[in-house]
């Protein structure tokens, strides 16, 4: 860990401030939004228009990089973001904010193209796991200070969105001071949709639903704290406990995934990601209720992103694990585009109101539980001893860190194979 430090400290630096300029804005525009007296239903189509212009970057991202290089594309996209924070407060238009969240997006995947591809080539085969991991943590970390950011400004003024701004604008100055250039990388072909259907219908089917409850999470819940007229302190406070479950559960999770089917254990996390969602739905009156249910949601909804991922990989020969993965990521971006349009939706007053919010990440989780258990019925589990290990991703990942965690994967169960061959 500490050779990782050393060697990429400056480009976890900088994505730890990009990450808190990321979270802030996404706060901060849920809380601005109620104040300009947008309706629920357009500030959805603000958030979904997130994940549509992520999942454009991450396709087109890798080859702007091997045009222009890394340090350009890198350059030009974090100016974009800045850019444009500054002009959320000047434009307080749906559509004007619409359009800036699709270009932050596509900005935020290529600046995670970039930098992951530069925290591969810096790490090497012993340490890649721990880099990985490493900067995880750095953005689950970032996206969790930047909760405390939104009570240092007016959210009806400027302050909190300069900030953000500057923030990203910072972030620059590390990264391309530290880091010399990379050679241009070429991506895995992806393994077609029908043939990872037919490979992994739970990996496919889990990661469409777990991208509808993870834009819920990531764009609706700052919108729900507004409509469900929480303080400024709770909104953020709210906000953060989503991520904080993720980052604290994560590892119990993934220590229980490599020691029972992990289909079993999906479906476990699923119910109880279902469970605290119906709790928050009934019972989201009181705070600390309100405050436990999104610690529960985080800590179950974010570690099935890496379950499932190590699920289809059980199923996957090593030399397709990195071709799987730019099919997942798609999928898990599709269903992340539909997430918030359908939650602001629920949430209507014509339809559930704020408790809308919980009513929709309950019904996915708890789809995908039954599926799961739908999906025992129909193959024999793998032996324990014979599945991979189980790699740490965030739904905030780029297919970079996508492949990274395939390779991760796969040198791990080659060592384990060679091991067993040894004895």
């Amino acid at each position: 860990m500490i050779q990782v430090l050393s060697s990429a400290w400056a480009l976890l630096l900088g994505m730890g401030l990009l990450m808190v300029g990321n979270g802030l804005q996404g706060t901060i525009l849920g809380v601005r939004g109620e104040i300009e007296g947008f309706s629920t239903l357009e500030m959805s189509f603000v958030m979904s228009a997130y994940f549509l212009g992520f999942l454009g970057g991450s396709r087109l991202a890798p080859e702007m990089i091997r045009r222009v290089g890394h340090v350009r594309v890198f350059a030009a996209l974090a100016s974009f973001i800045s850019a444009v924070m500054i002009m959320y407060p000047m434009l307080t238009n749906p559509i004007a904010w619409a359009l800036g969240r699709v270009v932050i997006g596509f900005c935020f995947s290529g600046v995670y193209v970039t930098a992951e591809s530069w925290l591969n080539n810096a790490a090497s085969n012993e340490n890649r796991g721990q880099a990985l991991s490493l900067y995880m943590i750095v953005q689950m970390t970032g996206i969790i200070s930047a909760q405390a950011l939104v009570l240092v400004g007016d959210p009806a003024g400027y302050e909190t969105f300069v900030i953000a701004s500057i923030l990203v604008s910072v972030s620059f100055a590390p990264i391309l001071l530290s880091i010399s250039p990379t050679p241009a990388f070429d991506t895995t072909k992806p393994m077609t949709l029908k043939q990872l259907l037919e490979t992994s219908p739970l990996g496919c089917v889990g990661m469409f639903l777990l991208g509808g409850v993870f834009s819920a999470q990531f764009g609706m819940a700052a919108v729900y704290g507004a409509r469900a007229g929480l303080s400024l302190v709770e909104i953020s406070t709210f906000v953060a406990a989503f991520y904080i479950g993720a980052v604290v559960l994560q590892y119990p999770l993934g220590w229980f995934s490599d020691r029972m089917d992990r289909r079993f254990l999906i479906l476990l996390v699923a119910l109880a990601g279902a469970g605290g969602a119906t709790i928050a739905m009934m019972m989201g009156g009181s705070f600390p209720i309100l405050l436990a249910s999104a610690f529960l949601i985080g800590g179950m909804s974010n570690p099935l992103y890496s379950l499932l991922i190590a699920h289809a990989n059980d199923f996957l020969d090593h030399e397709d694990m990195a071709a799987a993965s730019g099919g997942l990521v798609f999928i898990n971006g599709l269903g992340a585009i539909a997430g918030p349009v359908i939650t602001g939706w629920l949430m209507g007053d014509a339809v559930f109101g704020p408790p809308g919010f919980f009513l929709f990440i309950a019904a996915l989780l708890l789809a995908m539980a039954l599926y799961a258990l739908y999906r025992t019925t129909q193959r024999a589990s793998i032996p324990v001893d014979e599945t991979g290990t189980m790699s740490t991703l965030y739904p905030t990942a780029s297919p970079v860190a996508f492949e990274v965690a395939q390779e991760v994967a796969i040198e791990a169960a080659e060592a384990e194979q060679a091991e067993q061959e040894d004895a």
